[in-house]
């Protein structure tokens, strides 16, 4: 599978404590009215390791089947176990997804032979494509270029990855590990330009929630070479994409910039906490800014 291009990673409306179906169904309709190539449930803005194993499930079998074929689905399956990441992986196998999103374990911190045997049992167990997910900031740990490369060399199914390590020169490090056709994917908005620059072929956005037309053009702009038109729009829409990840911890800003829209509730699980008072007026005052409400 092609992982090119640009994929919303989805939010997870919530309505007095379940999963808002209705908000649900018509943001993914909002993201492929808005150009995306794919859509990417139950990861990090999904607030996915707050959903039970149910959920979990519910969740992706909602995206497959509004997407219908029209996107690609790309499920969060990964976990801390491995046991664990193998079973979401199958059911979403099961449900019809087009990829699988493995993220880095977290909090058990395991050694780069650790994360080679990880990965290696999951792309064993399933005959989906997945897409690698480098992300230190959450997980206290990198996947180490080498190790990609191990992979993508062993694993005939490991055909990307998403890194959001906040490095321009990793992306230099993977192109030079990596096979040529390897997906390479910017997991932070702001940075999608340089990254692209530099040898990636797409973003898996979270600003795409609010703005996904925006960002679908700004990654058509940067796959086609043309960066001037791209840096016009990254210039533009910087203050937005920096601030949907810095007035707090993700998702909590792109849900409440959403809620703020009026599509869903800003209600989120613990242990996430709303919005504080000041980094909320920061937040009004720039979707206004933009038109955005």
């Amino acid at each position: 599978m092609n992982f090119t291009g640009i994929h919303t990673a989805l939010i997870t409306p919530f309505r007095d404590g379940k999963l808002d179906i209705p908000a649900y169904e018509a943001l993914i309709e909002r993201q492929i009215a808005g150009g995306v190539n794919g859509i990417v449930p139950v990861g990090t803005t999904g607030e996915s390791p707050t959903l039970g194993a149910e959920e979990h499930i519910e969740v992706i079998r909602l995206a497959v089947k509004v997407a219908n074929g029209r996107v690609k689905v790309i499920a969060g399956t990964g976990a801390n176990a491995t046991a664990e990441a193998i079973q979401l992986t199958k059911a979403a196998e099961d449900l019809g997804v087009d990829g699988s999103l493995q993220v880095c374990p977290y909090y058990n911190k395991p050694s780069q032979e650790g994360l080679y045997l990880h990965f290696k049992a999951i792309a064993n167990s399933t005959s989906l494509p997945i897409m690698l997910y480098s992300v230190p900031g959450r997980s206290s740990i990198e996947i180490a270029p080498e190790t990609a490369a191990r992979l993508a060399g062993d694993c005939k199914n490991v055909t990307a990855i998403k890194e959001a390590g906040g490095s321009v020169d990793r992306i230099n490090q993977l192109v030079q590990a990596l096979p040529d056709g390897f997906g390479i994917l910017s997991g932070d908005d702001p940075l999608t330009l340089p990254f692209v620059s530099c040898g990636a072929n797409g973003l898996v956005s979270v600003a795409s929630n609010l703005i996904p037309d925006v960002m679908s053009k700004l990654v058509a702009h940067c796959l086609a070479g043309e960066f001037t038109e791209a840096l016009a729009m990254q210039k533009q829409y910087y203050p937005l994409m920096r601030g949907l990840m810095s007035l707090d911890v993700n998702p909590v800003p792109i849900k409440t910039a959403v809620s703020l829209q009026g599509h869903c509730t800003d209600e989120l699980r613990l242990p996430l906490a709303p919005l504080a008072d000041d980094n909320l007026f920061a937040l009004r005052a720039l979707l206004k800014s933009y038109n955005l409400i």
